[in-house]
């Protein structure tokens, strides 16, 4: 039996640093992959096959608890994994540069290999480089014990809405606090940890967290329609104690160990324009963009940006809503790719069906890639039955991207 978290922590990187690569090419490897009995039907559509299947576990939380962090519209950790597994080795560099709550470099760090991760997003770093290299439970909870839960000023009433006047109080006094360090420029790593604990408990459906019931904490609702989830449920906010509920997620993140070590790096900006990222130094990009006006990214990240004082205005995340735009928005990040892949190294690039199955937004990649440095290997159709999360959205059936992964695969020349 483990005696602690450390002995745990490297057997577990014992178990994920040990990845073989299946034999063969990755053509090869899909034409032959069965999933639960299911065989992969592979159909030649065009310029590349096209391989259909469930590749990877549907269930929830069935990844390491460190993936536990919501943001809206993230793919499972199981889909990085699986071609991190099939096309890197320890110590590759893997790169998103629409990183979100950081599912690929996580998965990456997990498996031994170094993340770099970019996201216009100042939001996206905030809650992905703590859990990279995470502080102990007990610097934790020394931290949380020593804070001075008294904010230096008044709350917003508004916020109310949420929450109970001495749980805000309580988050003012941390926000505060950590708005300080970040200007200071003493923000250590327990600092960082707190504050991406906090991001993720500002708002759910659950006592873990610091709000009344409300919509998923991926998914921050406006204070009017806050007001009339109160009204319909005839809530009132209840009394919840911030440092306790951010010392038991942190315990839940760090169950199962940590990473190893790995040299990580992040910035911050639009994909398009990476130069903080060196040139042909990625050996895998696993990524997913943002999709033709789907999301509301922006939107449901404005209290996580309020907290973490964040202008939510100032964060132009794309949004497009012709397919013309969203593909000349492709082409630029794929020509930004093509600067910092490696030859031989190989892009994974996740998109959805939106609009009914109209738009088909793996072949306006392809076409969007069509005279850069770049192969089109395949396109892997992942088939999953729906997510609890998109029951909670209203997602029906094959309409808004979100049953099916549809990833591009393609190899740097």
């Amino acid at each position: 039996m483990l005696s602690n978290a450390y002995d745990a922590a490297m057997a577990m990187r014992q178990a994920n640093l040990f990845y073989e690569h299946p034999a063969g090419s990755i053509v090869d490897q899909l034409s032959a992959f069965t999933y639960e009995g299911k065989r992969t039907e592979r159909i030649d559509n065009g310029d590349v096959p096209y391989f259909y299947n469930e590749f990877w576990t549907a269930r929830q939380r069935d990844a390491h608890p460190l993936q536990e962090v919501s943001y809206r519209a993230c793919f499972k950790a199981q889909l990085p994994e699986f071609f991190i597994k099939r096309l890197t080795e320890v110590g590759d560099r893997v790169y998103d540069p629409f990183m979100g709550r950081g599912t690929t470099l996580i998965q990456a760090a997990l498996m031994g290999r170094d993340p770099v991760g970019n996201d216009v997003n100042p939001i996206s770093k905030f809650l992905c480089r703590p859990r990279i290299c995470p502080p102990t439970i007990g610097a934790i909870a020394d931290r949380l014990r020593l804070l001075d839960w008294q904010p230096t000023h008044e709350h917003d009433d508004e916020l109310l809405v949420f929450y109970h006047p001495e749980t805000l109080r309580e988050i003012m006094a941390l926000r505060q606090y950590l708005l300080r360090r970040e200007a200071e420029g003493s923000i250590d790593p327990v600092d960082d940890w707190i504050r991406m604990v906090a991001l993720n408990r500002l708002t759910g459906h659950s006592p873990g967290f610091f709000s009344v019931y409300s919509l998923p904490p991926n998914q921050a609702v406006t204070l009017k329609a806050q007001i009339r989830i109160n009204e319909k449920r005839g809530q009132i906010p209840p009394r919840r104690h911030v440092a306790e509920i951010i010392l038991k997620k942190s315990r839940s993140l760090l169950k199962d160990g940590v990473p190893p070590k790995v040299t990580a790096q992040f910035s911050t900006g639009p994909a398009e324009s990476t130069p903080d990222v060196a040139s042909a130094s990625v050996n895998l990009v696993v990524t997913s963009p943002p999709f033709l006006d789907i999301v509301q990214y922006a939107a449901d990240n404005w209290l996580r940006c309020w907290f973490a004082g964040i202008d939510v205005g100032g964060v132009e995340i794309a949004m497009h809503r012709k397919a013309e735009s969203w593909q000349s928005f492709v082409r630029s990040t794929f020509e930004e790719l093509e600067r910092v892949v490696r030859p031989g190294g190989h892009v994974a690039f996740e998109v959805g069906e939106v609009r009914n199955g109209k738009v088909e937004l793996d072949k306006i990649v392809l076409e969007a890639i069509r005279g850069l440095a770049f192969e089109p290997l395949l396109v892997l159709i992942n088939v999953q039955e729906f997510t609890k999360t998109a029951n909670v959205w209203g997602v029906n059936n094959n309409a808004k991207g979100t049953n099916t992964n549809r990833i591009i695969l393609a190899r740097r020349l």
